[in-house]
């Protein structure tokens, strides 16, 4: 199995951390960790957030670009419907030739109501636009001039340079769990990346409708990759004192708002469905994050491994308002006595 790092830079209220902080945390840390054996980083994005959840994930590729050399660079997820898709192309070309062909484009329809009010774009046509949108993306990388006359977007005659160094371009994962967009991913031979908010039971639910869409169509999916937040101390005491107010934080702004509103649903471990974003709390969601000491994490990760067998674990340890220094202990730590167990 490999091992990834997930950034968002959010802080929560009333933290004292500056904004900038985070992203010289995220600078910091990449070059030691490539070195420790992490072989990804990803980039988080949401739109219209308090605590900086970050906005502009293609901008914070192209620094951690800059300070890497081997690994992978990738957005899990961007939302593609935010964007206007042949600009879109050009920049994730830029980004494939600036990392030497190292680029992941995770992409999804997104879900959140108030982002798609904010950017304009009826949240309707979510699936639509972003069907289309990859459409037109993957024309314009790899034909050296081409149109498009799609339901929501026009392309008169025009080229589009450069293109992107992997050919025939960046490979695509989708970042979704509904049926038909699991279907369409297998259907589109897009690597599936699992989101965090899951369960292993739920992981294995949304697995199915995809693996057998694969069956299907005679494609062997080549990458398993989950995300998942992480943090390792010495003792369990010690990481959940550091680490439990930051996914208190993370369940409650991105997903049990989601799931309040409606927008999407956000189950506990029990099974109940929040319907109360205070509902959410370190306890009742225990089942799903890897926070304690390495032999926890150890036995967390081959659960994983014997349930759903991933060929990467991203692993969510610069969580919100946990500092620098803290953070960088968690991948010092996992990398020293964790992740040997599993290569």
């Amino acid at each position: 199995m490999k091992f990834g790092l997930m950034f968002t830079f959010q802080l929560p209220p009333n933290c004292g951390i500056p904004w900038n902080r985070p992203y010289q945390d995220m600078l910091d840390c990449l070059p030691l960790a490539e070195d420790l054996g992490y072989e990804s980083m990803f980039m988080a994005t949401h739109h219209a957030k308090t605590d900086g959840l970050c906005p502009g994930p293609l901008i914070a590729c192209a620094a951690a670009a800059a300070v890497t050399k081997t690994m992978r660079i990738g957005t899990a997820v961007l939302l593609v419907p935010m964007y206007a898709p042949l600009k879109l192309a050009e920049d994730i070309a830029v980004l494939d030739n600036l990392s030497q062909g190292r680029f992941v484009f995770g992409g999804a329809p997104g879900y959140v109501a108030e982002e798609f009010a904010a950017h304009g774009i009826p949240r309707a046509q979510r699936i639509g636009r972003f069907e289309e949108s990859l459409d037109l993306m993957i024309t314009a990388w790899t034909q050296d001039e081409f149109e498009f006359d799609g339901k929501y977007f026009q392309v008169p005659p025009t080229v589009m340079t450069p293109k992107p160094m992997q050919q025939p371009h960046p490979p695509i994962w989708y970042g979704v769990s509904a049926t038909k967009s699991l279907e369409r991913a297998a259907h589109r031979k897009a690597v599936q990346i699992m989101s965090p908010r899951h369960g292993v039971d739920e992981l294995m639910h949304h697995y199915a409708p995809y693996e057998s869409m694969a069956a299907e169509i005679g494609w062997k999916i080549p990458e398993r990759p989950i995300i998942r937040q992480v943090f390792i101390a010495k003792t369990m005491a010690e990481a959940e004192a550091i680490a439990a107010p930051a996914v208190n934080h993370l369940y409650r702004e991105i997903y049990g708002k989601a799931s309040a509103a409606g927008d999407r649903v956000l189950r506990a471990d029990d099974g109940s469905i929040i319907t109360d974003y205070e509902q959410v709390g370190f306890e009742n969601f225990k089942d799903r994050y890897i926070i304690g000491d390495p032999d926890f994490a150890i036995e967390s990760i081959k659960r994983y491994e014997k349930a759903c067998n991933p060929t990467e674990m991203v692993c969510w340890m610069h969580m919100p308002g946990i500092t620098g220094v803290d953070a960088m202990g968690s991948v010092e730590l996992f990398a020293q006595e964790v992740m040997p167990n599993f290569r």
